[in-house]
């Protein structure tokens, strides 16, 4: 499938494309506007409208039953629903909860969206999408058709758009926590006053550095992995053009088949790596504008003296 649609650049089945307005567009195309809606749009709000139905199918499937059923009403019914309670309150007891404390409840539901709403746009990248309204494009005359598909988490603005949602709910948490006094207090890093002009400056930058940094690391990650495999899917086409050999073509497509088989599995693993180190570096970032134990101390031996 991947070799009857593959283009000649890989990155073709990576890189966002217009739908309305914009260079190239598929609809209204003007080489001099704005893109209104991308493929990219298209496939979040895809992303969106499956987690909202599995969620709330797992949340059914959870609920407590009525009384009739006995014991049984308090099994969680289904597998989809039994693999979504697991990750929750593992995420929930064993990640968040010694990282925020007595926190945990009032930032459990923003984290568990932001993991699960990158984790289904990574799993979405997976799907062929692409490949298949290729395919279909090519009836049509237009091999590369296509208005939704791809990986929404491959492109740095998705991810620069979620980094700057966490930088707002750390940053507001922070100044809520601390109050404005503890926040720029903060911002000395537990250095002595006196190295201020160095410690402020320091912290600022990786104040913005942090959850730059997390927008990079998924775009990257998700960006790498697709172009390997459109890399592998491109090998049996390229040698078929350049040994003009329907037997070489075929030997090598089959190899890097396999590979890509392997590559596959490695991407589901990543999908999931992914969303998790997003979710618990936001949830750290928290916790480390959270006041600290000996930060009451101190303040509780202050009020008494």
């Amino acid at each position: 499938m991947h070799l009857l649609a593959a283009e000649l650049n890989p990155l073709g089945h990576v890189m966002d494309r217009n739908i309305i307005g914009g260079p190239d567009a598929l609809l209204m195309g003007d080489p001099h506007g704005t893109p209104i809606v991308t493929m990219h749009m298209l496939t979040l709000l895809l992303a969106t409208g499956l987690l909202l139905w599995i969620m709330n199918l797992a949340a059914k499937a959870i609920t407590t039953g009525p009384s009739s059923e006995g014991n049984d009403r308090y099994l969680t019914r289904g597998r989809m629903a039994q693999l979504i309670e697991v990750i929750t309150l593992y995420l929930r007891d064993t990640v968040v909860k010694p990282v925020l404390g007595e926190k945990t409840n009032k930032y459990l539901p923003y984290l568990l969206t932001l993991f699960f709403f990158v984790l289904m746009n990574n799993l979405l990248g997976l799907v062929p999408l692409l490949d298949l309204q290729h395919i279909v494009g090519a009836f049509l005359g237009d091999s590369h058709f296509a208005v939704i598909g791809g990986t929404a988490t491959g492109n740095l603005a998705v991810t620069g758009g979620l980094a700057l949602i966490a930088f707002l709910v750390i940053q507001v948490h922070g100044l809520r926590e601390l109050g404005l006094a503890g926040w720029a207090h903060h911002l000395l890093g537990g250095a002595p006053w006196y190295l201020a002009p160095i410690m402020v400056p320091v912290e600022l930058l990786g104040m913005f550095i942090k959850p730059a940094a997390l927008a990079i690391r998924l775009f990257a990650n998700m960006m790498a992995g697709h172009t390997l495999m459109a890399t592998l899917a491109l090998f049996g086409l390229m040698a078929l053009s350049g040994m003009e050999s329907w037997i070489a073509g075929l030997g090598i497509s089959v190899i890097a088949g396999a590979f890509a088989v392997a590559i596959t599995f490695l991407e589901l693993f990543v999908a999931f790596l992914q969303a998790f180190i997003f979710m618990f570096l936001t949830a750290v970032f928290i916790g480390q504008l959270s006041p600290h134990d000996h930060e009451h101390e101190h303040a509780a031996e202050t009020a008494h003296a």
